[in-house]
């Protein structure tokens, strides 16, 4: 059975795939939008900006989520 830790680090591998999954979706569905709705340049700069913060946002708790594993193989 899988103690208290476990549940934390594998909720938040869960948390972090999907923040990442749900971002390139989004991206991939705003960029083609923006194109067929014929939105200026800055439109699909500002999608580009959004998803690398959530890319960014993401890969600060990979980075997390490796140092509490590191902890717990201690």
């Amino acid at each position: 059975m899988m103690d208290s830790k476990d549940q934390r680090i594998a909720a938040k591998g869960r948390h972090i795939a999907l923040v990442i999954v749900l971002t390139m979706m989004a991206w991939l569905i705003l960029q083609f939008l923006g194109s067929r709705l014929g939105l200026p340049g800055r439109y699909a700069l500002l999608f580009d900006f959004a998803a690398l913060a959530a890319l960014v946002y993401a890969g600060i708790n990979i980075l997390k989520l490796r140092r509490l594993q590191r902890e717990m193989q201690r």
